[in-house]
């Protein structure tokens, strides 16, 4: 908050002129005209100001992280737009939904338009897809739960190349993912509560793989 109690403006204002030009005189490639007469109020890290969306998602897919997050969406579970949010913060190589086509959008903060999103309708689906990739070797499918059997977090080491799936809100994991995980892995925990929120838990596991990794 300002001294006035006022919000901050997100962003920048308007790009004073003269504005950067190319080799050939015109404007470059990655830049959008519009931001830059308008201003860029967009949810975007500094070096991204008045770039046109297009260069964002190009420059993002030259240096993006090996592991995708994948999220069950049986009962529509509003915390999918957090994990998206994350996914984006860590530049992960795509986000999944698997069950539900349509999530919750809001708490992404557009940012789900800088991921690349893939469908699948069960969980099958989900692991025949993983077993496709990296020229048909297959990536492995890591289950974040606190079921039976599951390995703290802290003690694992993850992948390279994988897929981080996650259950919804409350009931974790379905029988089916969890059968179909490679691993099962769970985050140790020190207070009463069962588990916590499902956004927390993808943020803990993604800078997990981001410390070993990134």
């Amino acid at each position: 908050m300002s001294e006035s109690g006022e919000a901050p403006e997100v962003g920048v204002g308007p790009l004073e002129r003269p504005w950067p030009t190319g080799p050939d005189g015109s404007l470059p490639q990655h830049l959008d005209p519009e931001l830059l007469r308008e201003g860029d109020r967009r949810n975007v890290v500094d070096g991204y100001r008045y770039w046109r969306h297009e260069a964002i998602v190009a420059d993002l897919d030259t240096r993006r992280h090996g592991f995708h997050v994948a999220v069950e969406n049986w009962g529509h579970d509003f915390n999918i737009g957090s994990v998206i949010r994350t996914a984006n913060a860590f530049n992960a190589e795509a986000f999944h939904i698997v069950g539900r086509r349509r999530w919750n959008r809001r708490g992404a903060m557009v940012t789900d338009r800088y991921q690349h999103e893939h469908h699948h309708r069960d969980v099958q689906h989900l692991l025949d897809w993983a077993a496709t990739q990296d020229d048909g070797r297959g990536i492995p499918v890591i289950g974040l739960d606190n079921v039976p059997g599951a390995v703290p977090l802290e003690s694992y080491r993850l992948p390279q190349r994988c897929v981080l799936l996650l259950g919804q809100e409350g009931p974790g994991l379905s029988p089916e993912a969890v059968a179909g995980c490679e691993a099962l892995l769970e985050i140790t925990q020190h207070g009463s509560t069962r588990s916590i929120n499902a956004g927390a838990a993808a943020a803990i596991v993604m800078y997990h793989w981001a410390l070993q990794h990134a």
